[in-house]
């Protein structure tokens, strides 16, 4: 009978496509960890990974064994996860992903509130792109994540958190800064700067602009960031415009939203924020607690949007 380190072996080669890399990642010797696959390869009868592939690759019946252990070694983690899970007294690790242009501008509303009224609970944050989250989601190599949704994948159930309104971010001397509010029209792609392609507020902002590509703004450089801030600093010292969600304007002083940041029009192009974890989920009581904490401290004027003012932006 397959023993539950034979599957974790077997996961982290999936993962590794390699058993060095693999057997590293369990800490354990590449012939110990290459002995045991083979066993439970000669005890079901198959073979799992075809070793002739570089990168190594899992064969078609490898794959539902795959997908088998881990479906066997999440609800082992069930199992023993159930004494942390009382309403009373939250404990144990949890795994937590919020995509980049969430993360600085969410994670201070509730975190510290979070620690303090579950200090059982280790939680490690890491920032993703949606696609890694995704993935890792699928792969149960994250508990939850906070990200932009709707994502239409049926393996991962979404909880909904709010709505965050785009707003228009320019500088003085652009065109656009006499204007009181922006329409979706007034948005043009020869001075727009972007996120990196990967970013979903990327793909987001180049919809509400109807746009396909980013042009070049300053002729003869082209430039695309993993960060909003260095979009909001590029805007200010030389030109061009940018869209950023409301979490970053809140967190602007009233002299820079006064001076650089412009309402849309209604319906405000908005995007739709939540709490994403896989079907087959572990620590219930966390991702409660996650969401309620989360839920509790959203500044006034994300929580009392009114959707009938919104246009959602999909992804």
């Amino acid at each position: 009978m397959a023993s539950l380190t034979q599957l974790e072996y077997l996961i982290a080669v999936d993962k590794e496509k390699h058993f060095g890399r693999a057997a590293k990642l369990c800490g354990v010797s590449q012939p110990s960890l290459s002995t045991q696959i083979q066993k439970l390869e000669e005890e079901l009868g198959i073979i799992v990974f075809d070793r002739t592939r570089k990168p190594i690759l899992v064969t078609e019946l490898g794959a539902k064994v795959v997908s088998q252990a881990r479906t066997i070694l999440k609800e082992h983690r069930r199992l023993l996860d159930i004494p942390h899970q009382t309403a009373d007294e939250l404990s144990g690790s949890f795994e937590l992903a919020v995509i980049p242009t969430l993360s600085p501008y969410l994670l201070p509303h509730f975190l510290s509130d979070f620690a303090l009224k579950y200090p059982k609970v280790k939680v490690r944050v890491n920032e993703y792109k949606t696609d890694d989250i995704i993935r890792k989601l699928e792969n149960d190599e994250l508990d939850a994540a906070i990200l932009v949704t709707p994502l239409g994948n049926d393996q991962i159930i979404e909880r909904h958190l709010f709505f965050e309104p785009f707003y228009g971010y320019l500088g003085a001397g652009h065109p656009l800064a006499k204007k009181k509010t922006l329409g979706e029209g007034d948005l043009l792609g020869d001075d727009l700067w972007l996120l990196e392609e990967g970013h979903c507020f990327r793909d987001q902002v180049l919809k509400v602009c109807s746009l396909e590509r980013k042009n070049s703004i300053l002729g003869n450089i082209e430039f695309s960031s993993g960060s909003l801030e260095t979009l909001k600093n590029l805007v200010r010292s030389s030109q061009g415009y940018t869209l950023l969600p409301e979490l970053a304007v809140l967190n602007l002083s009233d002299q820079e939203r006064s001076n650089y940041v412009k309402r849309f029009q209604k319906p405000i192009p908005t995007r739709e924020v939540s709490i994403a974890h896989s079907r087959v989920f572990l620590k219930e009581g966390i991702i409660d607690a996650l969401e309620q904490t989360i839920l509790k401290n959203l500044p006034k004027k994300i929580k009392s949007l009114k959707k009938k003012d919104i246009e959602v932006v999909g992804l």
